[in-house]
């Protein structure tokens, strides 16, 4: 029997309460979560500028010691250039790229010629275009002050910021989301566990709960592949064999990406469904923008929610 799926008559006033609690939050919040993120990464560009020598050694050797700074490397060109925009310019391999950039590693497979190679492509393009406005010490070759090096860093730490706002704000909010259910379990007498991917997840003792685990799913191709749940709960009354209830936490600032997005959650109930049958158990945990049209395909779709604005309607689950 649904909980909220089928009460088409409060989703609006539901759907209120969640816009109103989600800028709530992002007004009193999410601006100290950007400028710390902006701070950190201000140190972090600081510590690339060392390693470069103030950008003026960007040679291969040196990008294979730290692969990671890469973005950073992006960001002080005129313009800045995205990832893919520098693949071509560079003519490199995008599997190396994302392998800085993702993985903070050179791909294991490349042979360290091809990456010798690549790199020095690389760091031409970077020196090619270099913002001088932003780093003037390139232009005559002076040695930069310490007031030139951190006006250098804090703007292109803004620039990081700026590509990366949403996902910025988003990691944030799953986070606060997660540690909101976390204290409603402990609440009620249930104890957190690793989320290890060697035990089964029907293996899980009665009263316990993880975060981020990995859930053995079978493809189309008889291929078993593991996707992440955000929240996997055994119930306290848990009935023997009974499959353990799947929460992923969703949010939004707008309508626009919810329905963009909207697919995901389908997809992956129906693996879900598929490999474990009726006694699966997913919902969605929401806080933000999901309009409507959101939440009626999810609920074509099978899928059930709990808004965070009311979360104890986890207990309707069985928690």
């Amino acid at each position: 029997m649904a909980v909220n799926a089928d009460k088409t008559n409060i989703w609006k006033a539901d759907i209120a309460q969640s816009v109103d609690m989600y800028n709530d939050w992002f007004v009193n919040f999410a601006p100290k979560v950007y400028r710390e993120t902006r701070r950190r990464t201000t140190e972090d560009v600081e510590n690339a500028l060392k390693w470069t020598t103030n950008l003026t050694n960007i040679e291969p050797m040196l990008l294979r010691q730290f692969p990671e700074i890469l973005p950073m490397l992006r960001m002080t060109t005129a313009p800045p250039i995205a990832r893919d925009r520098l693949v071509g310019l560079a003519r490199v391999s995008k599997n190396l790229v994302e392998n800085m950039e993702i993985d903070k590693r050179l791909p294991p497979k490349m042979s360290s010629v091809l990456i010798e190679a690549e790199l020095k492509k690389i760091g031409q393009i970077i020196v090619r275009l270099a913002d001088r406005d932003l780093f003037p010490w390139l232009e005559d070759n002076h040695l930069p002050s310490e007031k030139e090096l951190y006006r250098a860093a804090t703007i292109v730490a803004d620039r990081l910021c700026g590509a990366a706002t949403d996902p910025i704000i988003r990691n944030a909010q799953e986070q606060r989301q997660l540690k909101a259910i976390s204290g409603w379990l402990n609440q009620r007498g249930y104890k957190q566990v690793s989320g290890g991917n060697d035990s089964s997840v029907s293996d899980m003792q009665l009263g316990t709960y993880s975060f981020r685990r990995n859930v053995p799913v079978t493809m189309e191709n008889e291929r078993i592949v593991k996707i992440p749940i955000d929240t996997v709960i055994m119930p306290l009354s848990a009935y023997p064999s009974e499959f353990p209830l799947l929460i992923e936490a969703k949010s939004a600032g707008d309508f626009t990406n919810t329905n963009k997005r909207r697919k995901e959650e389908a997809a992956k109930y129906f693996q879900l469904k598929r490999t474990y049958g009726e006694r699966i158990r997913f919902v969605l945990f929401l806080c933000g923008y999901f309009d409507a049209g959101y939440l009626g395909y999810e609920a074509s779709e099978g899928i059930d929610w709990v808004w965070e604005h009311r979360i104890d309607d986890l207990t309707k689950f069985g928690v």
